[in-house]
């Protein structure tokens, strides 16, 4: 009886085992059939995002590549960077930009993009390689929200594209102007008498203004304060408690929200100056950059239908972003990020940038180093200007006014203070 209920025993172990076995071999061979795996990270922020994409190859080596999706709610990409996107609706098509349209077995491919949304922001799904699901295999990574007070850090896995090396520039001879390489810019010595109110170092400067006759309490006279879209809490002021150099400077309390834009501004800046514009001027505020983006430095472009061209930053660096279309300088991408600098806090900088308008070029310095991610020049670069271009590769700005002051599309306020602004048509110092 008892070797009986043994053997009934032995049996039903072996029916068991035979019963789960295919069910493992099934799991097995449709995680191997996969043709690849989706790393999707998000930088997010009250009414945008920024998005790394990582495709690994599980199957045989491709040549040119194709990645789809489809959002789930109204995200609406604004730019991307070593990937060409387009858009239909929510459907998303993703192609390689060339110098990386070559995934190996086993290896993988990293591009990005910005993009609006409101309501929620689920991560997609249903992606697909060329045509063939990725069968769900997408992982997702926590969602980064910046807060007031914190500088986000972007994450710094690299791209895969070329290395990233900014094309040297020709040393300008010394009877046009000062040489301009990366390195601090020496002393300029004042040959051109300055209009306004003369600032720290106005140089060859054709406009330079230290806010030292500002006799009332909010900007008048040369600057003008408007407010570009509706007017809320934030404002601007003449402060004398606070300078770079001499007794005054204009303050900026910025808000966060669409309502609470604010500028000074003046369209006399570039008069006489010519097609190549230098800006000089100095900035100090108590906040530091956010995820989201922020401008202080905003210029209206005749060409480009009235709209913008905006300095200021995103994902805790400078960048220039214009308002048109939504491009980048540099691309939001982690290396693009890295190329690019914050903006200290609570101290004086000096910020100088160039916009040549014949050429379709720019370059910007801080308290005298060029900054690498921040050059535009007509060659596209992954990571700096690459999206820039690609979006209108004949850009020709023609700039009318020059307006400092506060746009904050994220979350989180900043007190500015601006002084000793200068334009002319070749580099002023920062002393």
């Amino acid at each position: 009886m008892a070797l009986s209920f043994l053997i009934v025993l032995l049996v039903l172990s072996l029916l068991i085992s035979v019963s789960y076995l295919p069910t493992r071999k099934a799991s097995a061979a449709a995680a191997a059939s996969s043709p690849c795996t989706i790393d999707y990270q998000l930088n997010q922020w009250s009414t945008g995002f920024t998005a790394q994409v990582q495709i690994t190859n599980n199957s045989t080596a491709l040549t040119g590549w194709i990645l789809t999706w489809t959002f789930a709610g109204n995200q609406q990409i604004t730019s991307a960077w070593n990937t060409q996107a387009t858009q239909t609706g929510a459907t998303v098509s993703a192609h390689d930009a060339g110098y990386n349209a070559v995934i190996p077995a086993g290896g993988s491919v990293q591009f990005g993009f910005q993009a609006t949304f409101t309501g929620s922001n689920a991560i997609p799904t249903n992606f697909a390689l060329n045509g063939i699901s990725c069968g769900g295999n997408t992982t997702p990574t926590p969602t980064v929200v910046p807060t007031a007070t914190s500088t986000p850090k972007p994450t710094t896995t690299p791209t895969v594209g070329p290395t990233v090396t900014p094309t040297p520039k020709p040393t300008v001879t010394p009877t046009v102007g000062p040489t301009i390489t990366p390195t601090p810019i020496p002393t300029v010595t004042p040959t051109v008498t300055a209009t306004a109110t003369p600032g720290t170092s106005c140089g060859r400067a054709i406009f330079c203004d230290g806010f030292e006759n500002q006799s009332g309490t909010t900007p008048s006279g040369t600057w003008q304060v408007s407010y570009p879209n509706c007017q809320g809490t934030s404002t601007t002021s003449v402060d004398r408690t606070i300078a770079h150099n001499g007794t005054t400077s204009i303050r900026v309390d910025g808000h966060a929200g669409y309502c609470n834009h604010v500028f000074f501004g003046t369209s006399s800046a570039f008069t006489g100056v010519g097609p190549d514009l230098y800006v000089r001027f100095f900035v100090r505020h108590t906040t530091a950059l956010p995820a989201g983006h922020v401008t202080f430095v905003a210029m209206r472009d005749a060409i480009d239908g009235g709209n913008d061209l905006r300095m200021g930053g995103q994902n805790g660096a400078l960048q220039w972003n214009r308002q048109s279309d939504d491009a980048t300088l540099p691309d939001q991408s982690p290396v693009g990020v890295s190329l690019s600098t914050p903006l200290p806090t609570n101290q004086w900088e000096c910020v100088q940038f160039e916009v040549n308008q014949t050429q379709g070029s720019m370059r910007t310095w801080l308290n005298g180093t060029e900054v690498v991610g921040l050059h535009l020049d007509n060659v596209p670069t992954p990571d700096i200007d690459n999206q820039w271009l690609q979006s209108r590769p004949n850009w020709r700005p023609s700039l009318t006014d020059l307006r400092l002051g506060w746009e904050n599309y994220s979350s989180g306020d900043d007190t500015l203070w601006f002084d000793d602004v200068a334009v002319g048509s070749q580099l002023i110092g920062c002393v």
